[in-house]
């Protein structure tokens, strides 16, 4: 059940359905109180079915992400509070990740189009599948890196003009080179709604922010550099997601040394929500001078039942001075010591196909994060960043 707050203002405190859910309210209560939010009657609510009519943000002005089940490929949806479609990349080629793509926008979110599709970077698990969901339904504008004439890894690969063919003719409306720090042109929300925005933070290594003529200084360095990624990983567009305070961070498969970009010496974005695990959950990203800066309350990793979700990358998330939530869309089949609780993953087998979903409220005060397979539902107060 629920825990709240009562006209007095002291802890209401009543029966939940797990241990981790329980935990998961002490510690939204902690954060309630850090922001100065004691005022507010914040419902958290445990483990409960969200029906998918509630997460309709083309029609109730609710801001939802779906995070689709592509394998340990990428392929996150935004609805926006303005009733438009976001997909962050697009899965596999082969038919499965695109009809789950399809089936999830047209039957759970409503959709009858994609009305931007976000390409963070040209490795097949994320471009793969926009072909077929061309064909299924029709797509808007295309924002990636550029097409580029050899393949983008530096391999030299032959078969680089066969492989992207599909993704160069597909039928779309447009197509945009990301530049970075620019926002997409979207419909605003509803006039006494707050303002929301996309902002492509990063691409091709380059950011958003201004960083000449600021001093590097010892301590903004990264005391670990990795060796240059010179694979289009590096190269992934990363987006930011604002509505109101609440933040959301995607960064494809962006890599270490570019990570360590983010953070200094400008920084980038800071403090998010919500956190979608770097490169899948792998530890050739996920720098740990990132996790510090974006302090994320709700970390999902967008993982397969054998990619992603590292031991380490989970292991440096758990030691964060506030250690976030963690969601999975695939429980870690290969070590079972790196996953979340079970009610909190939403395929614990690895034939997979469910999906995790997110409701930011039309105030943009709280959030809802839904596991549908496991029934699990929580509620999350917006940290308040300006």
């Amino acid at each position: 059940m629920a825990m709240g707050w009562d006209d007095a203002q002291h802890p209401v405190a009543r029966s939940v359905s797990s241990h981790s859910d329980a935990a998961d309210l002490r510690q939204a209560a902690r954060w309630a109180h850090a922001d100065g939010m004691r005022t507010a009657a914040w419902g958290f609510v445990g483990t409960v079915l969200l029906a998918p009519a509630l997460l309709a943000g083309a029609k109730d002005g609710r801001l939802d992400i779906y995070w689709i089940d592509s394998q340990g490929g990428g392929s996150t949806l935004v609805v926006t509070p303005g009733g438009e479609s976001i997909l962050i990349d697009a899965g596999n080629p082969g038919g499965r990740d695109s009809g789950r793509i399809h089936a999830l926008a047209t039957t759970v979110a409503g959709l009858s189009r994609i009305d931007h599709l976000i390409t963070t970077h040209l490795h097949v698990d994320h471009y793969g599948g926009a072909p077929e969901l061309a064909a299924l339904m029709p797509i808007g504008t295309v924002h990636d890196n550029g097409i580029p004439a050899e393949d983008p890894d530096g391999n030299h690969d032959p078969t680089w003009p066969a492989r992207i063919k599909g993704y160069r003719e597909m039928k779309v409306e447009a197509r945009e080179v990301v530049r970075p720090g620019t926002r997409l042109a979207l419909k605003s929300a509803k006039d006494d709604q707050p303002k929301f925005t996309v902002r492509f933070v990063a691409a091709r290594g380059e950011y958003g922010l201004a960083t000449l003529g600021v001093a590097n200084i010892v301590a903004c360095q990264d005391p670990h550099p990795r060796p240059i990624d010179t694979s289009d990983n590096a190269n992934s567009v990363v987006t930011l997601v604002e509505f109101g305070a609440f933040r959301f961070f995607d960064g494809g498969d962006v890599t270490w040394n570019v990570e360590a970009g983010l953070v200094c010496p400008v920084t980038q974005v800071g403090p998010v929500d919500v956190f979608q695990v770097n490169h899948h959950g792998l530890d050739a990203s996920n720098n740990p001078m990132l996790l510090r800066s974006l302090a994320p309350r709700v970390a999902v990793f967008n993982n397969g039942p054998t990619k992603g979700c590292a031991p380490a990358v989970a292991l440096a998330l758990r030691g964060l001075p506030e250690p976030p939530v963690v969601y999975q869309v695939h429980r870690n089949k290969n070590d079972a010591g790196a996953n979340t609780e079970a009610e909190k993953i939403a395929n614990p087998d690895p034939e997979g196909g469910r999906y995790l979903a997110l409701s930011v409220a039309p105030d943009a005060r709280s959030y809802v994060v839904t596991v549908p397979a496991t029934g699990h539902r929580f509620t999350y107060p917006v940290r308040g960043q300006p």
